[in-house]
């Protein structure tokens, strides 16, 4: 029922009193008319992303860069990683910290002559974008090249992207869930327009598979109640995810924001304070490179971190020995997480019964990664069922931004600090080195 509500457009989003419809981004899946109404939007957003992409095609531009934030960077440079071809027609590189040496280490190794823009930002007001357009803006030296993502138009045209050259965003897609809308125009020049709507076609999938197989069968189900599980039965307070497979090394970044700005709460949906804990705190990277760093403390450590491994059986490359290698120790790790190994001597003794859950690709395709990228969503919704709390807003990541704006002025000179020991911090900074 809960899977339903989202898909019909219902305001599961109470806090904000909106409805959740990033599912009619990439698929038919309800009748009702909300739903329907916000599939035609989506599907001539796709067709004007193609006319875009045919635009650049025919001009003599060979690298994009994708400026964001959040929900407007992890998502599509996630799958650009993920599914990027060594041939492909642009080469992709993102801009998202507003540390000024993430736009100097980007531009240094490209022409402004054959490159273009995007400048993605749902209110087109996040200053880290805004500031790195502006740097961007100035490098190209030519605004014709430069294209926007964004639901305010007039703000786009202030800072002198024409409509023509924008594709729309919509109230109704939170950023962590928008990769599937035109925010994924960088993952389209990337793999390709017919790739990008394959990867739709994978999430669509799971999403039918998610609102319709029987509850036992049914696996963002069973990946929900196993979260919750760990959290609140077993109390582990961290969740690793391990992907074995280089392309897909992002997806821990990418799940961080998807899980914890989603589920991050500590009242239910009624303001009323939450009696368990909920989500714990995500990380992890890709195997194998990560057994030798924090795999220690997995086996031996006194915290029991469960964890999610993501392994691809078919290797898109020649070197059978190295795939084989790699099965196998995503394989041994499972094993000896569960079963562990006695000895008598206590610093060679391993506990074992550590919990892990292990999804398995036939391969790395668009299909594939959209399914795996739908599951977590609609897990992490269902999480949110269990626990009585709002998976769809982000109250949390503001109160830092309206502090920062306050203090600007008083590093440029002017107000100064109410909190004493910011205060104390801006006048070491204001300091003479």
């Amino acid at each position: 029922a809960a899977m339903r509500r989202q898909f019909d457009g219902e305001t599961i989003n109470p806090t904000e009193v909106r409805a959740v419809l990033h599912s009619a981004l990439r698929g038919d899946n309800s009748t009702a008319p909300v739903a329907r109404g916000a599939r035609a939007q989506a599907v001539a957003a796709h067709a004007r992303m193609r006319e875009l992409i045919a635009e650049l095609d025919a001009g003599d531009v060979t690298d994009i860069v994708s400026i964001g934030i959040g929900g407007s960077d992890l998502g599509p440079r996630l799958v650009v990683d993920a599914l990027a071809l060594p041939d492909a027609r642009f080469r992709l590189h993102f801009i998202s910290n507003v540390d000024g040496n993430a736009a100097r280490r980007v531009l240094a190794g490209l022409d402004p002559k054959r490159s273009a823009a995007i400048v993605i930002s749902k209110t087109f007001g996040t200053q880290e974008t805004l500031l790195n357009g502006g740097i961007v803006r100035d490098w190209l030296g030519d605004d014709t090249r430069l294209y926007a993502v964004s639901t305010n138009a007039q703000r786009v045209a202030d800072f002198g992207i024409p409509p023509e050259r924008t594709l729309p965003m919509w109230d109704w897609v939170g950023g962590r869930y928008s990769l599937w809308s035109a925010v994924g125009f960088p993952i389209a020049l990337a793999i390709g327009m017919d790739r990008f709507l394959q990867l739709l076609d994978g999430a669509a999938a799971m999403d039918a598979h998610a609102a319709s197989a029987p509850l036992r069968q049914n696996l963002a189900v069973w990946h929900a109640l196993t979260a919750v599980w760990n959290r609140n039965a077993l109390h582990a307070a961290t969740q690793a995810v391990l992907p074995y497979d280089e392309r897909l090394k992002l997806l821990p970044n990418y799940l961080q924001q998807l899980v914890m700005e989603s589920l991050g709460k500590s009242v239910h949906v009624d303001g009323s304070a939450v009696d368990d804990d909920t989500v714990p705190v995500w990380w992890g990277g890709a195997g194998t490179d990560t057994q030798h760093s924090f795999f220690q403390a997995l086996h031996q450590g006194t915290q029991v971190v469960p964890a999610d491994f993501i392994g691809v059986l078919q290797a898109d490359h020649p070197y059978a020995a190295n795939h084989a290698a790699l099965l196998a120790n995503l394989l041994a790790q499972t094993e000896a997480l569960a079963n562990g190994q006695a000895s008598d001597d206590p610093h060679r003794r391993y506990p074992g019964n550590r919990p892990s859950t292990l999804l398995l690709l036939d391969a790395l395709t668009p299909q594939s990664l959209g399914m795996l990228v739908a599951l977590y969503e609609h897990s992490v919704y269902l999480q949110s069922m269990l626990w009585g709390i709002n998976a769809f807003d982000q109250f949390g990541v503001e109160l830092g931004k309206q502090v920062a704006n306050r203090l600007l002025p008083a590093l440029n000179g002017g107000d100064t600090a109410s909190d004493p020991v910011t205060q104390a911090l801006l006048a070491e900074i204001a300091r003479p080195l």
